[in-house]
């Protein structure tokens, strides 16, 4: 796993501060550097400079970038991010046209499929990628991101040059381009925060290469679809179903264990983790190998957990049943809450963004420990948002509302904040704006009833909104600590198959992922095939939220501190007094009232560390 970063340029001095050039592509490099530890390096053509970060994962010795190619005089370079998880049998067919591979890495496979087909190779790729192609020959710039948008890459156009990194933090060391927030960025931070729209970069002038698109710049820009979600008749019967989703599933957990080096995956005792670990653990096995495991949790939380609605059980002993029952290496991992605290602000650091607090924050302290010991992991993410096992699936006033059903109460969002600014954001008319336009574009059929049609919009919101949330939070905590996570269940083929499933079979008796617990009831034991629903784990011991409040209150008194432009200190004191509500989350399931003070803080951290203008 990588970074990329580079710019373009179609003037005609382009060249003639060539190394002023060389050494924004080395700050480029630096500023990125946790994504790719191992090795760096960068190129300077004749309209275009590439720079590019490794965590070598394949072939370290080969697989050096940027990599340049020249095919019957085609010549072309590449800068890579990513995987492709289909590289062997790309790799043959590719060899049967007449190409022979120096190295044993998919990203030269990539780079000759582009020379012998175009860009259109993309089409054939099975991976999580975000890549440039310069072609010198034709004098083109393409960028390129994965079907689901699990890689990350923005840009930005200043004075006819374009520039583009995997994170916002790489376009700021160009000269110019400055992190700036004006209404639509505050309003994207307080109003759908910790989501962001698809396709923008928070930032004013950034922008994000869609998920499923790729950019072609050759002095101007054009912006391509490659891949989109379609809705299809569903003809298979339910054991037909059963087989396809088992095999769908099955293959992409296997396929994604490509790797020069050892695994591991991520273990909460739910379903969707047990699911990876059970495939991965008897795939290697076959082997000879031992998996290793690594859960999740807090001091003190064996003290302080209560069972409720949204987190019903604690994960340790389904992580013991799990773990004894695979025979795996098992690693109990605990975060303290001055760890919390200290993550809190690390996680702005890796995600140049307010994010989910704690959440977010705890991903990244667990990432650094499992990177000292790994390079590779394999998670359960994205399966609730492509198998409905989110409460929202399930609501009835979800279901019926016109906002996102994560995220329906703005009464805490407008909490704090000026009654001036939030007269200028109106934040709540914004989140319906941009709810109703995105469920605008889901796929229906003309015969879905009304309430199908309801269902795939759901279905979508959560796909393109709630699910990318979590693969930034994943991309962004595990690269910036030099660890690549792996999401098998955001497959593409998997994403295909199922948003045409029809609910009844999903939900089968009433039963959330009824479909997926049937499709693997033979390698889960009972207890974990039929655990009910628990998210990623969080804190409840009080001191962590009294840390925080004392840290909000540290905010308040410092005039100098940037968030009091924008919020009102009566309104924050009154909040502070008030006791939290566990049971009510602005946003998902985890975000309630401690973690709205830490989104606070962070709010306030990242206008202070990124030096963030704010233009109302």
């Amino acid at each position: 796993m990588c970074s990329i970063a580079g710019f373009s340029s179609f003037h005609e001095d382009y060249l003639r501060r060539a190394p002023e050039k060389e050494e924004i592509l080395k700050a480029m490099n630096r500023r990125l550097k946790h994504r790719g530890p191992d090795e760096d390096g960068i190129l300077l053509t004749s309209h275009c400079g590439l720079a590019h970060t490794r965590l070598s994962i394949l072939d370290p010795e080969m697989g050096k970038q940027p990599m340049s190619a020249n095919l019957k005089g085609h010549q072309a370079s590449i800068c890579f991010n990513g995987e492709i998880y289909n590289m062997p049998t790309l790799k043959d067919h590719l060899r049967s046209e007449g190409i022979h591979f120096e190295s044993n890495c998919d990203t030269e496979v990539l780079l000759y499929g582009y020379l012998l087909h175009g860009i259109e190779f993309v089409k054939e790729c099975n991976g999580i990628f975000a890549f440039c192609i310069w072609d010198e020959t034709l004098q083109k710039l393409y960028l390129v991101r994965d079907r689901l948008g699990v890689k990350p890459l923005f840009y930005t156009i200043i004075n006819d040059t374009l520039v583009f990194s995997s994170e916002p933090k790489g376009l700021f060391c160009y000269p110019g381009v400055k992190p700036v927030a004006d209404l639509n960025s505050l309003r994207e931070i307080f109003g759908l925060g910790p989501a962001k729209s698809y396709g923008k970069g928070v930032f004013q002038g950034v922008s994000e290469v869609l998920p499923g698109h790729y950019l072609e710049f050759n002095d101007c820009l054009t912006d391509h679809c490659y891949w989109q979600l379609e809705s299809r008749p569903h003809t298979d019967s339910y054991e037909e179903t059963l087989e396809k989703t088992r095999f769908l599933v099955t293959d992409a957990i296997k396929i994604q264990m490509l790797s020069d080096v050892p695994i591991c995956s991520f273990l909460s005792g739910g379903i969707d983790s047990s699911i990876v670990t059970a495939v991965c653990s008897n795939a290697l096995k076959d082997r000879g190998l031992q998996l290793s495991t690594y859960s999740f949790d807090f001091v003190g939380n064996e003290k302080f957990f209560t069972a409720n609605a949204f987190q019903p059980s604690k994960d340790r002993p389904f992580v013991d049943r799990m773990s004894t029952f695979l025979g795996t290496r098992h690693t109990y991992l605990e975060c303290d809450n001055s760890g919390l605290l200290m993550n809190l602000y690390k996680a702005v650091d890796a995600r140049d963004l307010p994010c989910m607090a704690d959440v977010e924050g705890s991903m990244l302290f667990f990432c650094e420990q499992v990177a000292k010991h790994h390079k590779v992991a394999l998670t359960g993410e994205c399966a609730d948002e492509i198998f409905g096992g989110y409460p929202w699936f399930h609501k009835k006033e979800c279901f019926e509302s016109d906002l996102f059903p994560w995220s329906m109460d703005f009464t805490p969002r407008c909490a704090f904040l000026k009654d001036e600014v939030l007269e200028l954001l109106n934040l709540e008319d914004y989140a319906r704006k941009v709810c109703a336009a995105s469920t605008a574009e889901a796929p229906y059929l003309m015969t879905d009833t009304s309430e199908e049609k309801r269902r795939r919009e759901i279905s979508y919101l959560n796909l393109r909104w709630f699910m990318q949330t979590l693969l930034d939070r994943m991309d962004r905590t595990s690269m910036y600590a030099g660890l690549e996570a792996r999401v098998p269940f955001a497959d593409h083929r998997i994403v295909e198959y199922l948003f045409n499933v029809p609910w009844e079979m999903k939900c089968r008796n009433g039963v959330e992922k009824s479909l997926l617990r049937d499709a693997f009831s033979h390698v889960l034991p009972k207890e974990i095939l039929h655990r009910k629903k628990s998210p990623y784990p969080k804190t409840y011991d009080p001191a962590y939220e009294k840390l925080i409040r004392m840290s909000l209150l540290e905010v308040l008194r410092d005039p100098s501190a940037p968030i009091q432009a924008l919020i009102d200190q009566g309104k924050t004191l009154r909040f502070l007094d008030t006791p939290s509500d566990y049971g009510k989350p602005f946003y998902g399931q985890l975000m309630a009232g401690p973690q709205l003070l830490a989104y606070l803080l962070q709010v306030n951290y990242w206008l202070k560390s990124l030096n963030v203008e704010i233009r109302l």
